[in-house]
């Protein structure tokens, strides 16, 4: 698809369209002198751009071809960017491959549907951020390897920090949330319940931890691996142990209250015989 434009010489304030993967030519030599005036070129995202600096005589006229191809910002998900992310750093991968790398690095803080991960890949083999081999015999695996575009797309994503808020969904704090419309019981057995989850992956974390150092970046799942233990690992850490502190306050809470229910339906009970002995009392005399 082609558009061309002319602006006014005196239109300081135009510029030419610059949108993913459009690339527009105007009419002067690049990064020279035309009868339109100076040339500059700049490079853009999935393309480039020459655009023409207006002379005193002439606007500026260009031509634009747009790549119907290409993928626009609005095209990619989360899951776009952690598979393109996962085939730049671990080089070309099966989609079983990538599921390997998540369960073991990035599912400890991002979950999702893993089906996505046999999809999403021939999508953007699709929009040209990625490329795709199949054997041909055998098990006819699918090997995904990232385009020039794809990681133009991933370095523009990570050059726009993200402002969402952090997602939580904790079944455990969705029961204490209205644990009051139950029983003592059952608030102490949710608390011990959360604290074996989260002491167990504590441990977990830690054993990571504490196997930095053991992989040394020859292979794929290396550096993933590796990168998970010293970039998101310590944050994994911090929240477990502060999920232990909190449960574990939870169920001190729920050991007071315990106590205290007793007491309270122990001192009622005492209230009700003596109330009862002192019936019995009066209707003897």
């Amino acid at each position: 698809m082609f558009a061309i434009g002319v602006a006014a010489a005196g239109d300081v304030d135009f510029e030419p369209l610059a949108c993913l993967g459009a690339v527009v030519v105007a009419v002067a030599v690049a990064n020279g002198w035309s009868s339109w005036g100076r040339a500059r070129t700049e490079r853009h995202l999935g393309g480039m751009i020459v655009c023409a600096q207006p002379s005193q005589g002439y606007g500026i006229l260009w031509i634009m071809s747009i790549d119907t191809t290409a993928a626009s910002p609005a095209a990619l998900t989360s899951t776009s960017y952690l598979v393109l992310g996962l085939i730049e750093r671990e080089g070309p991968s099966t989609p079983y491959d990538l599921k390997r790398h998540v369960a073991a690095t990035i599912g400890h803080f991002w979950t999702f549907p893993h089906a996505l991960l046999y999809k999403e890949p021939p999508r953007l083999a699709e929009l040209g951020l990625l490329t795709e081999e199949r054997e041909a015999a055998g098990r006819r695996r699918r090997l995904f390897s990232i385009t020039g575009r794809g990681r133009a797309a991933i370095q523009a994503w990570l050059a726009k920090p993200s402002q969402d808020s952090t997602e939580l969904r904790d079944a455990g704090l969705l029961q204490l949330f209205f644990a009051d419309l139950g029983s003592t019981d059952d608030r102490r057995a949710l608390a011990v319940a959360q604290l074996a989850i989260h002491r167990a992956a504590l441990a977990r974390y830690e054993n990571d931890r504490r196997a930095e150092g053991m992989l040394h970046g020859s292979d794929a799942a290396a550096r993933t691996v590796e990168r998970w233990r010293g970039v998101t690992l310590p944050m994994g850490l911090l929240y477990e142990r502060a999920a232990v502190e909190f449960w574990e306050g939870v169920a001190a809470r729920g050991r007071v209250d315990g106590d205290t229910a007793d007491r309270l339906r122990a001192e009622d009970d005492g209230a009700r015989l003596g109330a009862n002995e002192n019936g019995r009392e009066r209707g003897e005399g």
